[in-house]
């Protein structure tokens, strides 16, 4: 079984393209201004040494390396064989809010990276529990199912961003009710809903979703990111960074609302945490989830995973090192086989 670790860094293979048309580009601007020096036989008469096939070497060579170093990048790791593992652990869904208003940096980095921080580092402290994620703004949308697979999780994780919904808005209790059909295992004896925002709710419904999650068994943990005092929220262009206005042309001004938070909370039979820390809120649900009890249940899986990056950091390093020593002048040995018709 192989697993791509971070898939992402497949795009540093577009350089391999990028290289060859900028090679092309190089090669017909030499070309012309060799011909604009000499005839094509002279030329060939004032450089004898000079290789038709080496450049072309030199750049297969180069784009192979290029192509091991992204392998490499991704870490490909193989499981060697297939067992039964016993796990324990609870359902937790992830609604991260991702409306413009996370955009606002009166936490750092801003809040939208600050919530997908602690969500990142909640999923490095868990063992055993299923985890899905949902976005939500003006409307909601799943991001990944029910999983054990915290890598890929963490992936679509980090691709989450406020222009990922149209409509804008906070509709909380459109999220509750996307995560309610996330707990598909009736089995499953405790189900956690951790929502993630600043509390700005647009929706108005929130109050009657969470008493409806709260009647079907699931736990409502809100953590709240940003501050009371607020800050306004920056707008990104071509012209450089400016901040969202209201109708009569004053900056807006966007606050969070622990109070909004705390209330889902209390519905859902949950807990409220405040995000201005990461390891600290970290901290507080994990205590909450190690009071909660655990379902056991048994799945097949791949096990001894090994990394076979180093195999390809290798040849990328190996190619890198041929293409230092190919020169564009002609190999005399191999000029005397003719293996190239280049005599």
């Amino acid at each position: 079984m192989l697993i791509l670790e971070d898939k992402i860094y497949f795009w540093f293979l577009l350089a391999i393209p990028l290289l060859v048309l900028i090679a092309l580009s190089v090669g017909l601007w030499r070309k012309k201004m060799q011909n604009k020096f000499a005839d094509a036989h002279l030329f060939s008469a004032l450089a004898p040494d000079l290789s038709k096939i080496k450049p072309l070497l030199k750049l297969i060579v180069l784009c192979l390396a290029i192509a091991c170093f992204s392998i490499a990048l991704v870490n490909p790791k193989l499981g060697s064989k297939m067992e039964t593992v016993k796990r324990e652990g609870v359902d937790i869904v992830f609604a991260l809010d991702v409306s413009k208003s996370m955009l606002a940096e009166d936490i750092a980095p801003n809040r939208i990276e600050k919530s997908k921080q602690i969500i990142s580092q909640i999923i490095n402290n868990l063992s055993g529990d299923r985890i899905g994620i949902i976005g939500y703004a003006g409307s909601a949308f799943p991001q990944i199912p029910i999983t054990t697979d915290y890598a890929s999780a963490k992936t679509f994780l980090r691709a989450m961003n406020s222009d990922m919904v149209s409509s804008q808005g906070t509709a909380t209790g459109d999220a509750i009710e996307l995560a309610k059909g996330y707990y598909n295992d009736a089995n499953v004896i405790s189900r956690v809903l951790v929502i993630i925002g600043d509390g700005e709710d647009h929706g108005g419904e929130f109050q009657a979703a969470a008493q409806a999650a709260a009647e079907e068994g699931i736990k409502i943990v809100t953590i709240g990111v940003g501050t009371e005092k607020g800050g306004p929220i920056p707008i990104k262009n071509n012209r450089g960074q400016t901040y969202k206005k209201d109708q009569n042309g004053e900056t807006v001004i966007t606050r969070s609302s622990p109070e909004t938070m705390q209330t889902i909370a209390d519905i859902g039979n949950g807990k409220y945490i405040d995000g201005s820390s990461t390891s600290a809120t970290v901290e507080e649900l994990e205590v909450f989830l190690q009071n909660l009890e655990k379902t056991e249940y048994e799945s097949m899986q791949y096990a001894n995973y090994q990394h076979q990056f180093q195999w390809f950091l290798g040849f990328g390093i190996l190619f890198l090192i041929i293409e230092s020593i190919l020169l564009n002048r002609k190999t005399k040995w191999l000029t005397k086989l003719n293996l190239f018709n280049e005599n």
